[in-house]
């Protein structure tokens, strides 16, 4: 995480990597990834999100758990109504380093000079993570510096909207089928219960 303007000198907020074991299932990884991703969000209050953009490899088992861990950030910017960007590697590297073909070791000199870092950020991932956000507010032009409550008054705002709203189609059919259901139980239930004897 960044903060600062375009054209203005950054400063590393804070930066973390989130690791989860190769051996669990799919889907407790990817929760993991989510716990991690809405508690940093919770505990800093980012006013935009980045996320480095997918792009098909050879690898096609490779790029389905990239995209699909790429998907939680997505999605909690959009629950808090935070800005998203998406942006290339190309892209990302070009903005860092001026060369869009840069490798790791030129991304991370320039990542340590932009943000003038004491040491290289480590791991390698973290240093890619800084360059993403870094990327994002020189491109975007977002003030990229934490929000005072800035998160919390979006969630108030998302779910005073959702409460005036009208329903939407799937609402709509949820609730026909919650009402069915419970029109089936009752139906049911008052059924007389056949007896039976044993003369």
């Amino acid at each position: 995480m960044v903060e600062g303007l375009p054209g203005r000198r950054l400063r590393m907020v804070a930066v973390g990597v989130v690791r989860t074991p190769v051996g669990d299932e799919p889907q407790e990884r990817l929760l993991s990834v989510q716990t991690e991703i809405d508690q940093w969000l919770a505990d800093w209050q980012p006013d935009a999100v980045a996320v480095e953009r997918v792009f098909a490899k050879a690898n096609i088992r490779g790029i389905m758990g990239t995209a699909q861990a790429s998907a939680i950030p997505m999605l909690a910017a959009a629950r808090l109504g935070l800005q998203l960007g998406l942006h290339t590697p190309s892209e990302i590297k070009a903005a860092v380093t001026g060369n869009g073909r840069a490798d790791k070791a030129q991304v991370t000199h320039m990542v340590t000079r932009i943000l003038q870092l004491a040491d290289p950020p480590r791991p390698a991932d973290a240093a890619d993570a800084l360059a993403l956000a870094i990327c994002h507010v020189w491109r975007a032009g977002t003030d990229g510096r934490p929000g005072e409550g800035s998160t919390t008054n979006r969630i108030h705002e998302a779910e005073r909207l959702a409460r005036s709203a009208a329903p939407n189609r799937l609402a709509e059919l949820h609730s026909q089928h919650r009402s069915a259901a419970r029109a089936a139980t009752a139906r049911a239930s008052a059924r007389p219960v056949p007896t039976r004897r044993n003369v």
